[in-house]
């Protein structure tokens, strides 16, 4: 079988290949700029006090929940949200694992939930499944270290 052209820098190539290669452009260089535009969060990322949008994104996702039920005037809430929400590692894996979602328990639909979940003290963090079963939970300030061992131990637990 002949070879109908053959490359060489130094020679001017046949049409198709200048077509060839336009065509190629068009269809990889989106997908290849695309990519390079994924951005990661340095935080991990709350639906707020909305519990039954939570639970909807759980449903659809086939992912748990991660809850921070958190008073306005707790600080150790306050110090979860400056320094462990926010390392990279803590929001890379909460981020793509759970569906997050933060509740002020004492507004809106929080006081409901707070007795729902009888809750006794600020910040509790709690891994609900899917289907909104509890799964696992802590109270007090947890390190970015602590965190990441809570949600791996929690999806341990999975059923």
């Amino acid at each position: 079988m002949p070879l109908l052209f053959k490359y060489s820098p130094m020679k001017k190539q046949p049409v198709t290949i200048k077509i060839f290669l336009a065509l190629m452009l068009c269809i990889c260089g989106p997908a290849h700029l695309s990519a390079q535009t994924v951005k990661t969060s340095k935080k991990i990322d709350f639906i707020e006090d909305a519990w039954s949008e939570a639970l909807k994104q759980a449903a659809a996702q086939n992912k748990y929940i991660f809850v921070d039920a958190y008073a306005s005037w707790c600080g150790p809430c306050k110090m979860l949200k400056n320094t462990t929400f926010k390392n990279q590692k803590v929001a890379f894996f909460f981020n793509k694992t759970f569906v997050n979602i933060s509740i002020d328990m004492e507004k809106g639909v929080g006081p409901k939930l707070a007795a729902e979940w009888q809750m006794q003290a600020y910040p509790t963090l709690i891994i609900f499944n899917p289907q909104g079963k509890p799964v696992l939970s802590t109270v007090g300030y947890v390190t970015a270290d602590e965190l990441l061992k809570f949600g791996q131990q929690a999806l341990a637990k999975k059923m």
